[in-house]
Parts: C-alpha cells; sequence; structure tokens
C-alpha cells in the first residue's frame, strides 16, 4: 500500500501524462468559436484557443499551428480538416456519423476533398461568419 501523500503523487503524475481529447482553434474568430462551441456543447471534448495554449500543448502542434484547427489525442495530432472530422465523428461517437467517416475513409481521394473543402471555408471564415459566428473569447468583455 501506498502512503496517502505517495498515491496523490502518482495520481497527478498519471494524469499529467494522459489528455484528454483537445480541440485548439483560432479564439479571435467568430466562426471558429461557433464551431468550438458547438464542440464543447455536445462532446466532452475540452476546448482551447490559440491563446490559452500550454507550452506542452503548443509543443505537440505542428510550426504552423495558427494556419488551422488541431486536434489532439494521446496519440495523434489531427489538423485542419481531420480535427474537424475527429470533432465531428466524436459528436456521434458510436451513431451515423462515425459510421460516414470510417465509409469516407475507404476512398483514396477523400482526405485530399476533405482537406481541400476545409481550405476553402477557413479561407472563407469571413463570409460563412455572417450565417454562423459568436464573440471570440479574446473580444469578450470581462462580464460575459
Amino acid at each position: 500500500m501506498f502512503p496517502a501523500e505517495e498515491l496523490s503523487e502518482l495520481t497527478s503524475k498519471i494524469s499529467d501524462t494522459m489528455t484528454e481529447p483537445t480541440l485548439v482553434f483560432d479564439d479571435d474568430c467568430g466562426f471558429c468559436t461557433w464551431w468550438a462551441e458547438l464542440f464543447d456543447d455536445r462532446t466532452d471534448v475540452r476546448i482551447i484557443g490559440f491563446s490559452d495554449l500550454t507550452p506542452e500543448l503548443r509543443e505537440r502542434l505542428p510550426a504552423e499551428y495558427e494556419d488551422c484547427s488541431h486536434f489532439v489525442t494521446d496519440d495523434e495530432v489531427y489538423s485542419c480538416g481531420a480535427s474537424i472530422e475527429e470533432g465531428l465523428a466524436r459528436m456521434d461517437d458510436v451513431g451515423a456519423v462515425r459510421e460516414v467517416v470510417e465509409f469516407l475513409r475507404n476512398f483514396e481521394d477523400y482526405e485530399r476533398v476533405r482537406e481541400q473543402g476545409y481550405s476553402r471555408v477557413a479561407g472563407n471564415r469571413d463570409f460563412w461568419g455572417q450565417f454562423v459566428s459568436k464573440t471570440p473569447p479574446v473580444r469578450r468583455e470581462e462580464s460575459e
């Protein structure tokens, strides 16, 4: 048996090495914030904006991390279209969305099409933000 203090320290070290699934997004973008909050409401995924990155999380991201969103798990970092795909699949972990994603992954051109779609939407965030947008965290007043 471990003394209580040693057990607490051991538990802390174990949980520090385990990463909660995390969506990293541009928290100065209303369109991006809308998506992040959708994932936050419908999944158990942790949401972190670029401005709140810890050094440890930043270290796991690609050098040009501000170019797109990222979905970080213990084993993998999914970027751009793959990050949104992972978030969407977790909204419906065992249902139709997950099945569609698994089906689409069987096609050779799927990854290219997914990333082109992400790039087009991301490149036109101002347009899409006219339809779905929330005040980005970095622009919110303290009282909000």
